[in-house]
């Protein structure tokens, strides 16, 4: 279950770097790591525009985690398109670092067989499903959608092309899902409600700043075959 907690899980790593990034010397450089551990300072800090260049620059990557390394740089994405919600920015940003990990994007439940996920195989499980496990379910179609048009933007449009589902099919289906997810009793228990709202709604918007993350950034240049098999004509 994919939850908006990357700033909760900031490394040892992550402080230093933000510290060393921002602090001028060692003493403000340990007030700063203080200052990380209060929530709303702590994203404050976050936002700040040193921070996000000097994650584009050398080795970031290598010496923060992954949820560090994509909160900081959606942040900056979304904030540019007017999407200022952080609790949205954070969720996407823990969505990227489990669906980097293939095995992650695999649908709960053993929906779907072998190397490749379709949606459809995920829609035809809704039929079948419990309402905890629909829940489940409808929060990974939304998860799945917008990961596979949001970061694979270029390989949906040219399956398009072939026949196969286009960017309209991803987002009709991603919001559908992910407002059903919202009112689940589950969400609403868990705070997730007004997240998966702002998914739906926005799901167009926010597919969008994915593509400008992956294109700018991110560089991915491989799709495994998990992905493309949620992209051919099947469904």
């Amino acid at each position: 279950m994919i939850t908006p907690n990357c700033r909760e899980r900031l490394t040892a790593s992550d402080f230093e770097f933000i510290a060393g990034t921002l602090g001028a010397g060692r003493n403000n450089s340990s007030t700063l790591a203080q200052l990380l551990t209060d929530e709303e300072m702590r994203d404050t800090i976050l936002d700040s525009e040193t921070l996000f260049q000097a994650v584009l620059q050398g080795d970031a990557q290598l010496r923060i985690s992954p949820q560090c390394y994509f909160y900081i740089l959606l942040r900056h994405v979304l904030k540019d398109r007017g999407i200022s919600n952080r609790e949205t920015c954070d969720y996407l940003a823990s969505l990227l670092e489990n669906f980097s990990v293939t095995e992650r994007m695999r649908a709960p439940g053993g929906a779907g067989h072998g190397t490749q996920q379709y949606v459809s195989d995920l829609l035809l499980a809704l039929q079948k499903a419990s309402p905890s496990q629909s829940f489940l379910l409808r929060a990974h179609i939304g998860n799945y959608t917008l990961f596979i048009s949001g970061v694979f933007q270029d390989r949906v449009e040219s399956r398009s092309r072939r026949g196969g589902p286009d960017m309209g099919f991803f987002e009709g289906v991603g919001a559908a899902n992910f407002h059903s997810a919202a009112g689940h009793p589950f969400a609403r228990q868990h705070a997730l409600s007004p997240v998966f709202e702002e998914l739906s709604e926005r799901f167009h918007d926010l597919r969008l700043a994915l593509n400008e993350t992956a294109e700018r950034h991110l560089h991915l240049d491989e799709a495994p075959s998990l992905i493309l098999g949620g992209m051919t004509n099947e469904e």
